[in-house]
């Protein structure tokens, strides 16, 4: 099992945008059966840290490509995208595995 988190960095201003569009992105694929739940946290600026930053995350069994054969990606979730390009600055992603107890050392 896998945690993945998508970051943005969002253009000033704009995180709490982003992170509405992304998690309308997210539903679209966790409707059409590509996604799990997930969740979307932000920090537009009035919280200590990094600002402009938007976090999604979920998990996932397996770790596969969208371009893969055969795969289709959600319209909706495509047209989102698109919206969100156009807010951030830059994006980067996460893949960490989930320790589950089936993987504890003794």
């Amino acid at each position: 099992m896998y945690v993945i988190r998508r970051w943005y960095k969002t253009k000033p201003g704009e995180a709490r945008r982003v992170a509405t569009l992304v998690h309308k992105q997210a539903a679209a694929y966790r409707d059409a059966g590509q996604r799990s739940e997930f969740r979307v946290s932000y920090n537009g600026y009035t919280l200590p840290g990094e600002q402009n930053v938007v976090c999604l995350e979920w998990t996932d069994e397996r770790l596969e490509t969208p371009t893969r054969e055969g795969h289709t990606l959600p319209a909706a979730a495509l047209e989102l995208g698109a919206e969100v390009r156009k807010l951030i600055e830059s994006q980067r992603i996460e893949f960490m595995e989930l320790l589950t107890p089936a993987k504890f050392q003794e």
